[in-house]
């Protein structure tokens, strides 16, 4: 292969990887392009990837011929998801999306669904000795649970809708306005992510625990990396339980000195640029596999203490500039293709890809 494509769905203010993507095809030594898709032709990764497509959300069941007809008329050789919501449809059409010839770097449907329900996630790590959060549902939470308890949606994501109860009254309160609230155990202590990469069959690769020294919005706008091998475990226990692939991101906190488990997120992290800067490239690790190259493991292979402080940056657009491709265009181009091209990339079928 002396090119590769790859796709960053939902890329949206994520420049910082799909300009990761572009220097690993540069190191690798191929040509190729950047691809992203977004439904907002606004949002700034649009505007620095090659070429930018308007899909539908996730949800949409004309999504995943979209994704399909993208995949043929753009040659990608490989998908990288970056959102929850979308995660375990990318986990049930992998096996479709290989038919085709790309690779897909995501983890099964079966563990980015138990990652997006906090509850089912804790009590699984839990049950197979695992250190996670104690976590109840309304209905479980014992009458002498400990204050303070954290209050946050059982399927959330972006720190949305998290809160702190101090007293049986704010905890009454946030348990009626928080849709479909689980609680947890508060946990004192520093807040680390553990940034793992696995390959395409769930070997682990690459493992490098971060402090979040200040969250805006709930990325890490200042951290620096970590050389704790109780954190770098820790996420090796969680992949001989969980069938990941790409990127994992781990959360946790130091309690009694030991990490403990409070929400795992298949998928890159805001944070990455802090661990590719500290030589764990995440992106020419997939970029090379997706080559068939050997990648070998490089566990505890990263620079300790590197921090990262972090500002904003803007991407300017005239109104003429602002356009996407729409979903029907991308369709009726692949509708349009030879019948080589059609029946080397059919479009996704979700009933298909068991």
């Amino acid at each position: 292969m002396t090119s590769l494509n790859v796709l960053v769905t939902a890329a949206s203010r994520r420049v910082p990887l799909v300009q990761a993507f572009r220097h690993a095809l540069r190191e690798a030594g191929v040509a190729g392009s950047v691809v992203v898709t977004d439904v907002n032709p606004m949002s700034p990764a649009v505007h620095t990837a090659d070429r930018a497509y308007r899909v539908s959300l996730s949800s949409d069941p004309a999504y995943p011929d979209q994704i399909g007809a993208i995949c043929q008329r753009e040659r990608i050789d490989l998908i990288v998801p970056t959102i929850d919501d979308e995660l375990p449809l990318f986990g049930e059409l992998r096996p479709a999306f290989e038919r085709m010839g790309v690779r897909v770097a995501a983890s099964s449907q079966v563990a980015a669904e138990l990652c997006n329900d906090k509850q089912a996630l804790c009590a699984h790590l839990r049950g197979r000795d695992i250190a996670a959060a104690q976590t109840w549902g309304p209905t479980d939470l014992p009458a002498d649970a400990p204050l303070p308890l954290i209050i946050k949606p059982r399927f959330g994501r972006g720190s949305v809708n998290v809160f702190r109860a101090s007293t049986p009254r704010e905890l009454a309160f946030f348990l009626e306005y928080v849709p479909d609230p689980v609680i947890q155990e508060f946990l004192t202590g520093a807040e680390y992510t553990i940034d793992m990469l696995c390959d395409f069959d769930g070997r682990p690769l690459s493992v490098v625990p971060r402090e979040r020294v200040v969250i805006r919005s709930g990325v890490t706008d200042r951290g620096r990396t970590s050389g704790d091998r109780a954190m770098i475990d820790l996420a090796l226990a969680c992949a001989g339980v969980l069938d990941f692939a790409g990127a994992v991101n781990i959360q946790c906190r130091i309690v009694d000195g030991r990490p403990v488990i409070f929400e795992i997120n298949p998928r890159f992290s805001g944070g990455i640029p802090l661990t590719i800067a500290a030589g764990a490239d995440f992106p020419r690790m997939l970029v090379d596999l997706t080559l068939g190259r050997r990648v070998a493991p490089r566990i505890g292979r990263y620079q300790r203490d590197l921090w990262m402080t972090s500002y904003e940056s803007s991407v300017f657009v005239a109104d003429g500039d602002a356009n996407l491709l729409e979903p029907g265009e991308v369709l009726a181009l692949a509708a349009a293709a030879s019948p080589a091209a059609r029946s080397a990339s059919p479009p996704i079928d979700r009933l298909g890809a068991a």
